[in-house]
């Protein structure tokens, strides 16, 4: 089986890379210059010079873009009849809608699509534990792909027909967005009332709150690392996705509203690239002339 990788990202380097130690692999990215990680002494890693060739070079291709419209950019009319008895993997995160969009134009094509958004960031992605959300309108076609994404996930489940994936990922990350932000009031509490904030982190890790994530993000606030490793533009787009889907199953997502609002004010405030727990900079204090600083810190 001959291995494709479209899109080398925050996310899409180190799954490719995983993928790369277990398989032959093909790899394509608008900017070449995420291509040197891959390209180390003894890599079979083959950079290909356009989509076309990567998928003529490939049977099973993964895909992990950031949008739609990435998406669309690279999925042309003309390249989509060349998918004729390729597999593609989707891992990006978009509307079911449009995934159900891309299942129709590759079946009819002769192709197969397959949905697998993946949870988890940067390290749970380096360190090949992701959790993929499977769909398929075969439950079949899920399990022929398994041995392949092995490299890059603890877990991979099958949610059902494609949208599932996707639908489960909203849910998922409706839990995550307002954890993150809960934890960037609670750390913004901390520092308001004059809490030393190592103290703070010591004993959410001491309680049953505690998780390696909680424990992650809070040290990323105590040394002020705002390298990204899921960046505040990427939980701007899942907020407005959720929202969209939860309107159109009935449901409230009054909480996420809140954090899509604080999020689109950090980006608008130059935070778009920074990690997703530095919207605690957005969060304000008495006696802050601004709220959000793209070159300040958050001191305790």
């Amino acid at each position: 089986m001959r291995l494709g990788f479209l899109g080398l990202g925050t996310m899409g380097t180190p799954m490719a890379l995983n993928l790369s130690h277990h398989f032959r692999l093909t790899v394509w990215n608008r900017s070449p210059s995420k291509y040197p990680p891959l390209l180390q002494p003894g890599s079979t890693v083959k950079p290909a010079a356009n989509p076309l060739q990567l998928i003529h070079q490939s049977d099973l291709i993964f895909l992990m873009l950031f949008n739609e419209q990435a998406i669309l950019s690279i999925l042309t009319p003309d390249l989509i009849p060349h998918l004729r008895n390729k597999t593609l993997v989707n891992t990006s995160s978009v509307s079911v809608p449009f995934s159900q969009h891309l299942n129709t134009s590759i079946t009819t094509a002769g192709g197969t699509f397959i949905e697998m958004p993946v949870s988890g960031s940067k390290i749970p992605a380096q360190q090949g534990r992701l959790v993929g959300m499977l769909a398929a309108n075969n439950p079949s076609l899920a399990d022929s792909i398994r041995p392949y994404i092995q490299p890059m996930t603890s877990a991979a489940i099958y949610c059902g027909p494609v949208g599932s994936g996707l639908k489960m990922k909203y849910a998922v990350n409706t839990f995550l967005i307002t954890v993150t932000v809960g934890l960037a009031e609670a750390a913004n509490l901390a520092s308001a009332q004059g809490l030393d904030l190592d103290a703070f982190g010591q004993v959410l890790e001491a309680g049953p709150m505690a998780s390696a994530y909680s424990k992650l993000k809070v040290d990323k606030i105590l040394r002020e690392d705002w390298s990204a490793q899921a960046t505040i533009k990427d939980c701007y787009n899942s907020t407005q996705l959720i929202t969209a889907a939860a309107e159109g199953a009935g449901a409230e997502t009054l909480l996420t509203q809140l954090c899509g609002s604080l999020y689109k004010r950090a980006i608008e405030s130059g935070l778009a690239d920074e990690d997703m727990i530095s919207v605690v900079k957005c969060l304000p204090k008495r006696g802050d002339e601004e709220c959000c600083d793209k070159k300040g810190g958050f001191q305790g």
